[in-house]
């Protein structure tokens, strides 16, 4: 048997055994002890790559003995479209710092409420500046929702998978491949949920809306048939395409017709039956991360919800999709998030201020703070605008210390963390109550199925053979 399972199996002591074929939960109460927390950390912080491997591994078996599975959220979006479900937003969260403690607290919330549409994502730039591949976040979000007795389909998702528009200017199929290459590696790890931003190509100098929106179409066109030609057998993947970029000009329902309607004739063109979108992510009036303010607080935002509205509606009635999705809204104001359920958004997207409550909070460590504020000052001074102030400075870019502060984090006294994990689970309560999705386990059960898929066990890194000057010595 491969050492490195051996040892990540022996972490349950017993309650959990692997006979060389298959992983079997002999007690499956230990899942929600501290050994757990001992697994998840193998497979983030192992010492070597078969340490981190047999840790991911065994999470991803443990989820699917269990019934704890990565899961396409596409069903149940297509059922809400023809109006068998509904009333509900679906929260889709970017947990970029302390993502287990970030992910327990999500599913702690969500257990007490009997919620299960809810979505965890990582955008393309969150994967890199946070550190964490789609293997271990996948890893990290299993392995909380195992923790906290979470039982049944779990929504990972590949946020903002974005074409680089200063890239593609140069090199466009060698910028599309980045993405289908992320693709590739998302639908692996288990996100079986993918967003594909190519708004950052639309022209809004081009005399029509067709024009306008037809490199935006095309190419997630083309990235949509990917996914479909590598999603694993018995998954049909939730594909988002995105018709404005977050931040700009707010979307119109023209604007979601003609690329849509592109959208589907470039895809009917590409042959083989492909199935389409199960949503389409819309402007409104936010942006990532609110404006900030001098003083480091956030803009007041007009969000237009009659907008948000029509683009639903119109996504729904027009292309049987779940609805429209609105993006930046972490940091609105509490009030707000009662109106998503009310104006139809089908998914809404929350970031920032989960991260904001981490790096904010009173308990977090000098050391820490006074770090990071350190380290964004020497290492990213080329990011800073003649305008901002120190605050602004610091709010914008004390997001790329989340890997460089990482393990850090995690390794903060038990009380810090839970401090932290507490609030979150408080923040992440009072969204789910105002996005109606309390008691949705039930809607999840009847419209999505999570099959069994299972993964061979990682073979141990060979030793590197010694080269012939080492062979004669």
């Amino acid at each position: 048997m491969n050492e490195a399972i051996k040892g990540a199996v022996s972490l349950f002591g017993g309650a959990v055994q692997y006979d060389g074929e298959t992983v079997k939960v002999v007690k499956p109460a230990v899942l929600e002890t501290e050994a757990m927390d001992r697994v998840v950390r193998l497979a983030v912080f192992g010492k070597t790559d078969d340490e981190r491997e047999a840790g991911r591994w065994l999470i991803w078996e443990l989820g699917q003995e269990v019934g704890c599975r990565p899961a396409s959220i596409h069903e149940l979006y297509l059922a809400r479209g023809r109006g068998e479900c509904g009333g509900f937003t679906v929260p889709a969260m970017n947990l970029r710092v302390l993502a287990y403690e970030t992910a327990r607290a999500v599913y702690r919330a969500a257990v007490k409420r009997k919620a299960a549409a809810l979505i965890c994502e990582i955008a393309r730039s969150e994967i890199a500046y946070c550190e964490q591949r789609p293997a271990e976040y996948a890893a990290v979000i299993i392995a909380a929702a195992l923790r906290e007795g979470h039982r049944g389909p779990v929504f990972i998702q590949g946020d903002h998978f974005q074409v680089s528009a200063a890239k593609y200017k140069t090199e466009p199929e060698k910028e599309v491949d980045a993405i289908r290459t992320l693709i590739e590696e998302g639908l692996a790890a288990g996100f079986f949920n993918i967003d594909i931003d190519t708004s950052t190509l639309v022209e809004l100098a081009h005399p029509t809306l067709d024009a306008q929106q037809r490199e935006n179409y095309v190419r997630a066109a083309e990235l949509a048939a990917h996914v479909r030609e590598h999603e694993p057998n018995g998954v049909t993947v939730s594909i988002g395409g995105e018709i404005g970029e977050v931040g700009g000009k707010n979307s119109t329902v023209e604007e979601l017709v003609a690329y849509m309607d592109g959208f589907n004739r470039t895809l009917k063109e590409l042959g083989r039956g492909y199935v389409g979108l199960s949503k389409i992510s819309v402007q409104t009036g936010t942006s990532h991360g609110g404006v900030v303010l001098p003083d480091g607080s956030i803009a007041q935002v007009k969000l237009d919800l009659d907008a948000l509205k029509a683009l639903s509606e119109a996504a729904s009635k027009r292309y049987d999709m779940g609805g429209a999705v609105q993006h930046g809204a972490s940091t609105l104001p509490e009030e707000a998030f009662v109106s998503f359920p009310k104006f139809g958004a089908c998914e809404i997207h929350l970031a920032t201020n989960f991260q904001n409550m981490v790096f904010d909070h009173p308990k977090l460590p000098d050391a820490i703070r006074d770090g990071y504020k350190q380290w964004v000052t020497q290492n990213c001074a080329s990011e800073r605008k003649a305008s901002d102030s120190e605050a602004q400075f610091i709010y914008k870019s004390r997001k790329r210390a989340i890997g460089p502060f990482k393990k850090q984090m995690w390794d903060m006294p038990r009380a810090v963390l839970d401090a932290i994990s507490a609030d979150l689970e408080k923040t992440f309560g009072f969204l789910f109550d105002r996005l109606n999705i309390a008691g949705t386990a039930d809607v999840v059960a009847r419209h999505v199925q999570a099959p069994v898929l299972r993964h061979s066990a990682p073979q141990p890194v060979a030793a590197a053979a010694p080269d012939d000057a080492e062979a004669g010595e």
